[in-house]
C-alpha cells in the first residue's frame, strides 16, 4: 500500500510543479484563465474561474495513477472539467498525451497557437518526480485496490492562485491569503464505507527566493486503516518535557485547550451567529484564512485546534485529503450541522463526514457539497469540549441554521 500512497505523493509533486510553473511568467499565466461554465460555478463566488493549470493538475493525477496502477484512474473523481475552448471556439477535452511532443501538440491548440508556453508546460507534465520519506518505508499494510476512491482538488483556492499575492504577514503562522493558502489536495477512502483512509496536502507556495523569485513547497501525507495509523508529521516528534509519545501530547494539547481556550480558523464568509459563539469560546484566537484545504492544514499543522465552517460551500474534494491525515493523528471531520442537533445521551459517536454517497435530490457539484457544514479538529477531546461550549454560546435559535 505504501505503493500507492508513494505514487500519490511524486504526482502531488509533480501537480506542484505545474502549479509553480504556471505562475512564473505572468504573460503566460492570462493566458490560462478560462471562465467556469455556470453549471460548474461555485455559489460562493460571484465569479469563479478554472485555469489550465486546475485541469493540467487534474490530468495529470489521473493518467499517471493508472499508468502505475490499472482499473484505479477510473476511481479518481475531481472538481475540473477538462473541456477547453479557445479563441477559434475549438473544444478541445484536455489529456495527457503518451509524449511530451504530442502533450505539447495539444496544449498548443488550448492556448491558441504559443507554441513556447505549450513546451514549457509540456516538459513540466512529462517531467519525473521521485519523492522519499523513510516513515513510508515502515508502511506494511495491503488495502484491496477495488475498495479505493480518490477525490482531487487540483489547485484548491483558486482565487488566491490567480491573485498571486506573495507580500501577505502571516498572524501567529496562519497566512489569512496569498499564494502560501493554495493547496493540492489528493484524498483516498473506502467506496464501501466512506472513511477516508490516505490524505496527501502538497503546499506549493511556501517560501520563496529572493534571488531567483522560485517558490519550494512543503507536503503531508497520512493513512488511517485498520488500526495503522501513520503520518508525515511523526518524525521528528516535537521535543518538551522527557520523552512522551504522540499520543502523550495530543492529550497535552487539550488539557492545554481546556486551561487556556480554543484557538480555531475560519472563513472570512462565517455566520455572524457562529463567529459570535467563537468569540466567546476562543477570545482573540481566531484566524481568518483563504482556502478550505488551507485551512484544514492549519488544523494538520497544529496551528489551530478547530476549523470550523457553517456553509455548505465545501466539497468532498476539498475536505477528504485533510480528513485522511487528522484520522491518523487522533482526529477527524465532522458534520457541523449534525453535531449541533444530536444528543450525547442517546447517540454517542460524532457524525464524520463520508465521501461515497452523492446528496439526495441535488445536481451538480451540489450533489458532493458538506451540506451540513464542518469541523475539523485534532482529537475527540477537544472536539467533545469545543462542541460543549460552542453550544452554550450559541442562541436556541440558531442551532438549527
Amino acid at each position: 500500500m505504501s505503493d500507492i500512497l508513494r505514487e500519490l505523493l511524486c504526482v502531488a509533486e509533480k501537480a506542484a510543479n505545474i502549479a509553480r510553473a504556471c505562475r512564473q511568467q505572468e504573460a503566460l499565466f492570462q493566458l490560462l484563465i478560462e471562465e467556469k461554465k455556470e453549471g460548474e460555478k461555485n455559489k460562493k463566488f460571484t465569479v469563479d474561474f478554472k485555469t489550465l493549470a486546475d485541469v493540467l493538475v487534474q490530468e495529470v493525477i489521473k493518467q499517471n495513477m493508472e499508468n502505475k496502477f490499472p482499473g484505479l484512474g477510473e476511481k479518481i473523481s475531481g472538481e475540473e472539467s477538462n473541456e477547453f475552448t479557445n479563441d477559434l471556439g475549438e473544444k478541445i477535452i484536455l489529456r495527457l498525451c503518451s509524449t511530451e511532443a504530442e502533450t505539447t501538440e495539444l496544449l498548443s491548440k488550448v492556448l491558441n497557437g504559443n507554441k513556447l508556453a505549450s513546451e514549457a508546460l509540456a516538459k513540466v507534465v512529462h517531467q519525473d518526480v521521485s519523492f522519499t520519506d523513510p516513515t513510508l518505508d515502515s508502511i506494511k499494510i495491503s488495502i484491496p485496490q477495488d475498495i479505493l476512491g480518490i477525490w482531487v482538488d487540483p489547485i484548491d483556492s483558486t482565487y488566491q492562485y490567480i491573485k498571486g499575492s506573495v507580500d501577505i504577514k502571516p498572524n501567529q503562522g496562519i497566512f489569512p491569503s496569498g499564494l502560501q493558502c493554495v493547496t493540492i489536495l489528493i484524498g483516498v477512502y473506502d467506496l464501501q464505507t466512506g472513511l477516508p483512509l490516505m490524505g496527501v496536502i502538497n503546499q506549493p507556495f511556501v517560501s520563496q527566493d529572493s534571488n531567483t523569485l522560485r517558490w519550494t513547497g512543503e507536503c503531508y501525507w497520512g493513512l488511517s486503516y485498520m488500526g495503522t495509523n501513520v503520518h508525515s508529521l511523526q518524525h521528528p516528534i516535537p521535543k518538551r518535557s522527557g520523552s512522551e509519545t504522540l499520543s502523550q501530547l495530543t492529550e497535552n494539547t487539550s488539557s492545554e485547550a481546556e486551561s487556556q481556550g480554543f484557538s480555531a480558523v475560519i472563513s472570512t464568509s462565517e455566520k455572524e451567529t457562529i463567529k459570535t459563539a467563537l468569540l466567546r469560546v476562543c477570545g482573540d484566537s481566531i484566524f481568518r484564512a483563504a482556502g478550505a484545504g488551507y485551512k484544514s492544514l492549519c488544523v494538520v499543522q497544529g496551528l489551530v485546534d478547530i476549523y470550523i465552517f457553517s456553509e455548505d460551500t465545501t466539497f468532498k474534494w476539498d475536505s477528504c485529503a485533510a480528513h485522511a491525515i487528522l484520522r491518523s493523528m487522533g482526529g477527524g471531520m465532522v458534520d457541523l450541522k449534525e453535531c449541533l442537533e444530536r444528543n450525547p445521551e442517546k447517540w454517542l459517536e460524532f457524525p464524520e463526514l463520508v465521501y461515497h454517497v452523492a446528496n439526495k435530490g441535488a445536481s451538480g457539484v451540489d450533489q458532493w457539497a458538506n451540506k451540513g457544514g464542518l469541523i475539523a479538529y485534532r482529537s475527540r477531546k477537544q472536539l467533545e469540549m469545543f462542541l460543549s461550549r460552542l453550544i452554550q454560546n450559541l442562541v436556541p435559535a440558531d442551532t438549527n441554521t
